[in-house]
């Protein structure tokens, strides 16, 4: 095979185009059209969450998540090193700080003693973030968020239909949040949403969104609002995703089954397990994790002479130059900084067929294999 294998490509053959012609003719273009509404109440239902606000980001929800928690100057939130920028940007914008902690070595999600260990009385919240397909370990994260009076902001953006002890993911924090960007099981190209059953902070975040328009007249502001809203364009793509999620994760099962078959007995290459005591893995993507660095971008630079894509995992928050004069402190978190470095992760489009998912596993063992 000669073609070029993407990390992603999106599935868009079910009633995308439907919702779209519908859209188009009736003129519902704009974030005031009905499947706005439509698709937040599906991933309320999904969530098992009373309010959901679409947002026009993944970024959008966390940013406003956090403004709607009235964080002040010296406030801190506790972060994972192993995760996007966009999470501890959020934070920085929103006035407070950044903490970040270590993850836990099976999961690459936060750990909760080390969360435990960096609360101070400036902690305000916490931010677990379901990683790459597995959940994080939920219950002690809830019971130390109780314990030290601290919100919990669930980045939920990987992790549609991932489930924790049965729950679903996205319904544990004070406000929860979910990404639809292009390669997310769902998606619409770009959108996110955030969803509480608090109304209060329901009715901030949905404020925000919109330029912060008073109810009693409409262009009076007391507030530095956004736009971020989502278009009904964009939430008929992400509705007609949604019917499908059920079918899109045993896709990404089975396609993870036989790249199994392909790494597992490779002595110097570890795989995420594909369930463990309170969740199963849905492989948002498929991720492999070498000994070294130099391993890792060895192995990236022959996979892309043999036209399959690959992708770092995430580079560490601690290490990023951004915030290297930024008065914050950037400890060292040495499982972060293993699994960020020797980590990468392969095509995982939904699009794939099996004899093409076979052919890439077969290549990209046959090339792990002679590092």
């Amino acid at each position: 095979m000669s073609k070029f294998y993407p990390v992603n490509e999106p599935l868009l053959d079910g009633n995308e185009k439907k919702y779209l012609n519908e859209c188009i003719e009736t003129g519902w273009i704009s974030s005031e059209g009905p499947f706005v509404k439509k698709f937040e109440e599906g991933m309320a239902k999904l969530c098992q969450r009373e309010f959901a606000v679409a947002l026009s980001s993944g970024t959008s929800a966390l940013e406003l998540a956090f403004k709607a928690l009235d964080l002040k100057e010296d406030d801190e939130v506790i972060i994972p090193g192993l995760t996007i920028i966009s999470c501890s940007n959020a934070v920085i914008k929103a006035g407070a700080k950044p903490v970040f902690c270590d993850i836990d070595p099976v999961t690459y999600c936060i750990d909760p003693k080390d969360l435990e260990a960096k609360i101070t009385d400036k902690t305000k919240a916490i931010l677990p973030v379901h990683l790459y397909g597995l959940a994080c370990d939920m219950d002690p994260i809830l019971v130390i968020a109780k314990k030290h009076n601290l919100y919990i902001v669930e980045d939920a953006a990987e992790a549609h239909g991932l489930t924790y002890k049965g729950k679903p993911c996205g319904s544990f924090g004070d406000i929860s949040i979910f990404s639809f960007y292009a390669n997310k099981l769902v998606s619409c190209g770009e959108g996110g949403m955030a969803l509480t059953n608090n109304e209060v902070l329901f009715s901030k975040i949905k404020f925000l969104k919109d330029q912060a328009f008073e109810t009693q007249r409409r262009f009076l502001h007391n507030e530095i609002g956004h736009n971020m809203r989502m278009t009904n364009l964009q939430a008929a793509v992400g509705l007609a995703q949604l019917e499908r999620l059920e079918e899109f994760i045993e896709k990404k099962k089975k396609m993870a089954a036989i790249y199994d078959s392909y790494f597992k007995d490779i002595s110097h290459v570890t795989i995420a397990p594909s369930k463990n005591e309170y969740c199963e893995n849905i492989y948002w993507i498929y991720g492999l994790v070498l000994e070294s660095e130099e391993q890792c971008l060895l192995a990236q630079k022959k996979l892309k002479e043999a036209k399959i894509g690959s992708r770092p995992f995430f580079y560490p928050l601690n290490k990023q130059p951004v915030y290297e004069n930024m008065n914050l402190n950037l400890t060292n978190l040495p499982i972060t900084e293993k699994i960020a470095l020797n980590g990468f992760y392969i095509p995982g489009g939904l699009n794939l067929t099996e004899e093409e998912i076979h052919y890439i596993g077969k290549t990209v063992a046959s090339i792990l294999k002679d590092l």
